[in-house]
């Protein structure tokens, strides 16, 4: 038996036809019901936390799965510490969030921001813009995201470092890596300050006032990780006072992003909702690696993207 809990309860997950399995679909107000007795639960709504309220009805619960490359909206003490394995949709959203971290460089060097406004008042300015080629990036986060983001971005020409847990001399794909702990150290070297940590007691508030002060005036901000990552006041007085050239920001502390935050009309902010990894045909690709995995699962063999409840993602050397 595998539970799916879905937004809706009518909806229905594509390609789970062809499983040897009963599925139960539902809503996190059904959610209570349908996990009793069942040995799995997909989260296809990956931003619920219905589980933490139902924990004591998961009698049989085996496998969680959650359709989503982040998992700390899902973890909680209680699963942490239980048998209960857990995996997530990590490769999935690896390259379309790189093509959309090159795209906002792209846009940033090139001012697009700046040239859509002058279109709007009919205004022909002409302008200087920068070059990409030579720009240095810093991409916190080395795991698949934050390594297909280093790829992409070396390949269009620019110069790349990472930052991890631990610091590193020699990387195949950041060449250099920083612990992120140190990160105020590390930033005054960018241009693009790219954020792909998983959230985390560690990560939280990391981008605070202290880092954002060491940036270089003219700095650009990608958050694409999540939005607790970043200390939103101290970079919308960053923004505000122009102490940082710009940001853009596809992640918040509160999402949707209230029609009245002031981050809306910061100087130098691009707002987007969620959507940097969300492509075309994304969910039916989620759809076919849980079904992949799923079968796996129902014929006893070892799961894929097993996620390290202590650390919250799936650590190097895990499937």
């Amino acid at each position: 038996m595998i539970a799916v809990l879905c937004e809706h309860e009518s909806d229905r997950v594509p390609g789970l036809a062809g499983l040897d399995a009963e599925f139960r679909h539902c809503d996190a107000d059904g959610l209570a019901q349908a996990v009793k007795g069942a040995q799995a639960l997909l989260l296809w709504d990956y931003f619920s936390t219905a589980l933490r309220d139902v924990w004591t009805h998961a009698d049989a619960l085996e496998w969680v799965h959650v359709a989503a490359a982040g998992v700390d909206t899902l973890l909680f003490e209680e699963l942490r510490d239980s048998d209960v394995v857990v995996t997530n949709a990590r490769g999935v959203f690896d390259r379309p969030i790189a093509e959309y971290v090159l795209g906002a460089v792209i846009a940033y060097a090139k001012g697009t921001q700046a040239s859509l406004d002058f279109q709007r008042r009919h205004e022909w300015r002409y302008r200087e813009t920068r070059s990409i080629t030579g720009a240095h990036a810093l991409v916190a986060g080395t795991g698949g995201i934050g390594r297909e983001i280093a790829r992409l971005l070396r390949a269009a020409g620019l110069s790349v470092r990472g930052a991890g847990r631990v610091a590193a001399a020699s990387d195949p794909d950041f060449g250099t890596v920083v612990a992120t702990a140190d990160l105020a150290g590390a930033v005054g070297w960018c241009d693009h300050l790219v954020l792909a940590v998983p959230l985390t007691d560690a990560t939280r508030g990391v981008v605070d006032a202290e880092v954002l002060g060491a940036m270089k005036p003219d700095a650009h901000l990608v958050n694409i990780a999540r939005g607790p990552i970043v200390d939103e006041d101290a970079l919308l007085a960053a923004l505000t006072e122009r102490r940082i050239g710009g940001a853009t920001l596809d992640v918040f502390d509160i999402e949707p992003l209230p029609a009245d935050h002031p981050l809306w009309d910061a100087p130098g902010a691009v707002i987007t909702a969620h959507m940097s990894g969300d492509v075309v045909g994304f969910r039916d690709t989620l759809a076919c690696q849980f079904a992949d995995n799923a079968r796996r699962w129902l014929a006893g063999q070892p799961l894929l993207n097993v996620v390290d409840k202590k650390l919250g993602y799936v650590s190097a050397g895990t499937a």
